[in-house]
């Protein structure tokens, strides 16, 4: 069983300037990989991905899978808009512990503008990672899909992967203005999506797998099971659940597919997608 998303952070060695207010104060402390409790689960390997937009937190992740049995792969970040971006990589995947490197990722989310994605220095990046052999991982919010159907339109020779399933409006119960689009992007034969977030876009205090399942279904149904995998989004899940909790929601949202499917989805579309063995 693979987890295809999680993240750690050492308050000590920087800050999470996006951990504020009293809401969040349950992840203001240090995660490191020891305490992600996914031997319990039954999880046996896991992919790391970057949390902040700083060149030096992707060496520090290289490091920790090098250390970490557990991880088995890292997402990491570089500037993708920099015009040194493929030596950029090319240093990244030769460094110490690079042989991890199999993905990156941009907080596409917190841009103004809409479009960012179809900027052609952004572009000019996503191309220099699928040249690398490197996935890009989407993290968008539901209003910048549009550009993002574009961009891996563009792009057919990138793989790219959909974080979060684009954080659809759980909390409302509203499947549109995502829905559609989430079809739009799954007619893309290069994007496989993550079953992931889907709690912390719900109410955190009283979600039920009732009020997931509608979002997770959509994203079944659009992308089929060969291009759907967990990913647990520890330690931000805690704001609404717990590990445990989360995995045994996937599983609930996921019993109506075949034996083969569900293996698909808590391992091996995570295997296919980051090159695991």
């Amino acid at each position: 069983m693979i987890d295809a998303h999680h993240h750690v952070w050492d308050l000590s060695v920087r800050d999470q300037e996006w951990i504020t207010g009293p809401e969040m104060a349950p992840l203001r402390r240090n995660f490191g990989v020891e305490d992600l409790p996914a031997a319990a689960s039954g999880v046996t390997a896991t992919v790391l991905v970057q949390t902040i937009t700083t060149p030096e937190e992707t060496p520090e992740f290289l490091a920790l899978a090098e250390a970490h049995d557990l991880v088995a792969a890292v997402v990491g970040w570089t500037d993708l808009t920099a015009p040194s971006v493929a030596d950029d990589l090319a240093a990244l995947l030769a460094a110490p512990g690079g042989r991890y490197l199999r993905g990156i990722r941009h907080q596409v989310q917190g841009e103004a503008d809409p479009r960012w994605l179809c900027r052609d220095d952004v572009r000019r990046g996503l191309a220099a990672v699928g040249r690398a052999g490197l996935v890009y991982e989407l993290l968008t919010l539901p209003h910048q899909l549009p550009a993002a159907i574009e961009t891996v339109t563009a792009l057919p020779e990138v793989a790219f992967v959909l974080d979060h399933c684009a954080k659809p409006p759980v909390a409302s119960g509203e499947l549109e203005p995502w829905a559609t689009p989430i079809r739009g992007l799954a007619a893309r034969p290069n994007v496989t999506c993550k079953l992931s977030g889907l709690v912390t876009e719900a109410d955190w205090g009283g979600w039920t797998v009732r009020d997931l399942r509608p979002y997770a279904d959509v994203v079944l149904d659009a992308f089929g099971p060969a291009r759907v995998m967990f990913g647990s989004d520890w330690p931000v899940c805690l704001l609404a659940a717990p590990y445990e909790t989360v995995l045994q929601s996937a599983r609930e949202l996921t019993a109506h597919l075949s034996a083969a499917e569900r293996d698909g989805v808590f391992g091996e579309v995570a295997a296919r997608v980051y090159g695991l063995t």
